[in-house]
């Protein structure tokens, strides 16, 4: 496998770790990886793979060009975003 150095650092530039990103599919036949799912990502190797942790606790690395994913905006985040209730202050 030939391995092209440049496109390996765009990814990593990016997509440097912490960055928030939701999957729109991934074809693969042993994980459950439905669309709509958010990871962070952890890093990437020196062959491109994205490497995340899923909220559903998987580790499995996104392959750019195989799988279809984007970022997710802070603004995505903050409409989502539901705190949980704060006991203290319903008292």
């Amino acid at each position: 496998m030939r391995i092209d150095h440049e496109f390996v650092e765009r990814i990593k530039q990016t997509y440097p770790k912490g960055t928030k990103i939701e999957l729109d599919r991934m074809d693969d036949p042993y994980r459950d990886m439905p669309k709509g799912l958010k990871g962070i990502v952890s890093g990437v190797d020196d062959i491109g793979q994205i490497h995340c942790i899923w909220e559903n606790g998987s580790t499995l690395a996104i392959i750019p060009g195989e799988d279809s994913f984007h970022k997710v905006k802070e603004q995505e985040l903050e409409q989502n975003f539901e705190p949980e209730a704060d006991t203290e202050l319903e008292r």
